[in-house]
């Protein structure tokens, strides 16, 4: 399922995940509550849909989606190893791995970087700054985790 960024609805969800009420958000743009609601609603629909179809893609076992960060948990079927997708306004969507590599000679080393501070950020998680894009991942879905219960 191809997921919508640049629709309204997209924005309404980004405003959400940021801490903003519906309420908030519908005085903000000058419409009802239950408009935003409603597109909340089907935005959530859509989000969870597309995670869920990336996790069928993936081979990945869902434990849990939490639609409203735009986060699922899950295990590889393939690799036995957790795996999280995550929905990102920047990056669209990220299947990830836990894993242990070696990231300075990786190729991705900055992109994996670049991705970490980028959503944290998109999340209003503050993040220790380390060379080590494995430890900045760690702590990341560690704080999300706690969030998402």
């Amino acid at each position: 399922m191809f997921l919508p960024t640049n629709e309204k609805q997209f924005g309404f969800w980004k405003m959400r995940r940021n801490g903003m009420q519906n309420v908030t958000i519908a005085n903000l743009l000058g419409i009802t509550r239950q408009g935003v609601s409603q597109a909340l609603r089907v935005m959530d629909e859509k989000i969870d849909a597309s995670l869920r179809e990336m996790a069928h893609a993936n081979r990945i076992q869902i434990e849990k989606i939490d639609v409203q960060r735009g986060v699922l948990f899950g295990k590889s079927i393939p690799f036995q190893t957790n795996a999280y997708i995550f929905v990102s306004e920047k990056h669209g969507m990220q299947v990830w791995y836990e894993h242990d590599g070696d990231c300075g000679a990786c190729d991705e080393y900055t992109q994996c970087i670049e991705f970490i501070w980028d959503f944290a950020s998109e999340l209003g998680i503050k993040i220790e700054k380390t060379a080590d894009p494995t430890k900045m991942a760690e702590e990341l879905l560690s704080k999300i985790r706690g969030l998402s219960g």
